[in-house]
């Protein structure tokens, strides 16, 4: 054994010595078939990388010249507490060994032999007699495991916390059994919408609504179960234990309330119900009885691997340090996020995947009284089935504007908010001067880009289905700070945003959202109305594609009318203003509208440019008033196919006879094969 692996090890070397050449010729190696008592050399490699991270560091001290690399063998490395990397690793370079599967796991493995049928013992009685013979169970305490984390609220409004543990089978992750497995169920009376904090009842009441039909009274064990749903706006998710049910009067009472009050009425107000025994009814499907230790779940036939989520913290932070280099690592099966960056310089995540995770997969941001950290980003990684959003890119200096140049760049991600699933985006994008470049960003129920700050660019990323079961949103969210402008939004494909029954756009200026340039983009079936300007100034859209959309873009007046106290002395909007000193440098210079801001009637929208942009078959062009646009002669409004190179296809880069180049003065070439990610 030892001979064999001393072989593979030699053999790797070779492929990966030109690596070393890049990346300093001072490797430390690691194997999960290694030892801590080893010297981190090929054929003596250590078991973990916090012991090789120690190497190097008593290596830099005794004074050996790096830069240094930690190479890592085949298999999996087990995390129960994070990597903490400081200024003393800077120079770091951590890269699996070229073509081997490097895999970090926040989860703890069962043998699939550990999992025993309920039918037939003791705890069948917990479960219907049609479903107990595809039910199984493992002893998690007699394994070991007893930290099983508890079921909290979570959704719009509460702060994002480590989920609790998780079921993985086959590298899948699993659920919590729930009823309805695919639906909701409406809410049908409001008998007491408890304490409203929107309305000022900051107490902590909870709701009672009635529902329809008979399924819940089949639940014995009533003790834990929660509901999840919209329970007043579409874009305001909740998850909330109940603490009765009344099957005789069909009547939910719940624990906690929702922030906003239960509501019915709208196909959105509605739930499921959640850690049910007696639901557990399909595959994928699991249920955890924290007091006896037992985790039950629905047999999905052959089963290969099963792993529980432990790990809550990052496996990996990279604190007040520079040149960190992470490449070719798969992150899985944690309950918390999978890497954090701090007011760091130059460190880069590389060809690596995330999936299986509680929260984000990475998070960049600085201290709040630290320096500002640059360049820090992700390059050529696959972010999925993470139970947030994907990555939260922060960074920056609001008040002086310096920007971090941060980025997320040639990037899958997808299926994230696989528990919160309102404002927990693909791409969180904050602070000043980031970057979000050629990624691709789909399959979400809410937003793919949520905004704030400035001068953030966003570009050659392709973007579709999102939005898919939430109300009133947009793929690419920002709004109620007019000091956050400078954001560039060029050369992206937006398409197949929303669903037919709700509000939802691509682009959406909310509520008095200023200063964006949406240039060069094209927007096919990109929701009920694409573009939606709501009260805004300063924003231009100049030579975009629009197609196949019921509205072209929205305007309104909404400072005017029913958010006029937005703009009142005192509220929102000037707070924000005056916390950055918006009339004094920088502010003042780089956006020199914004410094009479208060003595241009910011309740009336202005210098909203409509220039040089295509409306292919868009029903209405413009919804609201016309004069709050600066609409141009210079847009081309058509019917019919305009050239596009394959519009059945759905490739829509213009053939050079195409008529906008004839019909459109200026209009320049929009780069459609150069949208999303880009092999290389």
């Amino acid at each position: 054994m030892i001979k064999i692996f001393k072989m593979r090890f030699l053999l790797l070397f070779v492929s990966v010595i030109s690596s070393l050449m890049t990346f300093g010729l001072n490797p430390v190696y690691v194997s999960p078939t290694g030892s801590n008592s080893g010297d981190g050399s090929l054929s003596n490699p250590l078991s973990t990388i916090q012991k090789a991270r120690d190497l190097i560091r008593s290596k830099k001290i005794s004074g050996e010249q790096g830069p240094f690399s930690i190479l890592l063998g085949k298999g999996d490395y087990y995390f129960d507490h994070t990597l903490n990397l400081d200024q003393q690793d800077k120079g770091l370079f951590i890269s699996s060994l070229k073509d081997e599967k490097v895999r970090f796991t926040g989860g703890i493995s069962i043998n699939p032999s550990a999992a025993l049928p309920v039918a037939g013992s003791a705890k069948g009685e917990k479960f219907p007699v049609d479903v107990r013979g595809h039910i199984l169970m493992v002893n998690l305490k007699s394994l070991g495991i007893a930290d099983y984390g508890n079921l909290t609220q979570f959704g719009f409004g509460h702060s994002l916390s480590a989920s609790a543990m998780e079921l993985f089978i086959n590298g899948k992750g699993s659920h919590l059994s729930r009823w309805p497995n695919d639906s909701i169920v409406p809410v049908i009376n409001v008998l007491d919408k408890g304490s409203v904090a929107a309305e000022g009842d900051k107490g902590t009441r909870g709701g009672r609504f009635t529902y329809s039909g008979n399924h819940p009274s089949l639940w014995k064990y009533q003790e834990g179960i929660w509901i999840f749903g919209y329970f007043k706006y579409g874009w305001a998710d909740d998850a909330i234990q109940l603490s009765s049910i009344d099957t005789i009067g069909k009547v939910l009472a719940t624990v906690q309330p929702h922030t906003y009050g239960f509501s019915s009425g709208k196909t959105w107000n509605g739930w499921y119900a959640y850690n049910i025994p007696e639901e557990l009814d399909e595959p994928g499907e699991y249920y955890i009885d924290r007091t006896e230790g037992i985790l039950y779940f629905y047999n999905p036939g052959k089963i290969d691997h099963l792993e529980v989520s432990v790990l809550k913290d990052p496996f990996i932070t990279m604190n007040g340090t520079s040149d960190i280099t992470l490449t070719g690592i798969e992150f899985e099966s944690a309950r918390g996020a999978g890497v954090e960056i701090k007011s760091s310089n130059d460190c880069l995540i590389k060809k690596c995947s995330f999936r299986n995770l509680g929260l984000y997969a990475v998070h960049i941001s600085d201290h709040k009284d630290g320096s500002v950290g640059t360049n820090n980003g992700l390059i050529d990684c696959s972010i999925a089935q993470t139970g947030a959003g994907g990555v939260q890119l922060f960074g920056g200096d609001r008040k002086t504007l310096t920007a971090a140049g941060n980025f997320v760049e040639n990037c899958s991600i997808h299926d994230f908010n696989r528990i919160t699933k309102t404002y927990c985006a693909g791409v969180q994008i904050s602070g000043v001067g980031n970057r979000i470049s050629h990624c691709e960003i789909f399959d979400s129920p809410h937003v793919a880009i949520l905004l704030s700050g400035n001068d953030h660019l966003i570009e050659y990323t392709d973007i579709h289905n999102v939005c898919q079961s939430t109300d009133d949103v947009g793929a690419l969210y920002y709004g109620r700070n007019p000091s956050e402008r400078g954001i560039q939004v060029r050369t992206n494909y937006f398409h197949e945003i929303g669903l037919n029954h709700a509000n939802t756009s691509a682009i959406y200026h909310d509520d008095g959202a200023c200063g964006m340039t949406v240039f060069g983009n094209i927007l096919y079936k990109a929701g009920s109305m694409p573009s939606l300007i709501g009260g805004g100034s300063d924003n231009t859209y100049v030579n975009n594609i629009f197609i196949d959309c019921p509205i072209g873009i929205h305007i309104d007046d909404r400072l005017l009318n029913w958010a006029k106290d937005m703009v009142a002395k005192g509220d929102v909007f000037d707070t924000d203003l005056n916390d950055i000193n918006y009339n004094k440098p920088p502010y003042s210079i780089r956006y020199p509208e914004l410094a009479g801001y208060w003595e241009e009637h910011p309740e009336v929208p202005k210098r909203n440019l409509i220039d040089k942009n295509v409306f292919v078959r868009v029903d209405n062009l413009i919804q609201g008033d016309i004069k709050y646009l600066d609409y141009s002669v210079n847009n081309l409004i058509t019917k019919k196919d305009p050239g596009f190179l394959n519009e059945k296809g759905h490739n829509f880069k213009l053939k050079k006879s195409s008529k906008i180049f004839r019909k459109v003065s200026g209009f320049e070439p929009i780069p459609f094969d150069k949208i999303g990610i880009q092999k290389k």
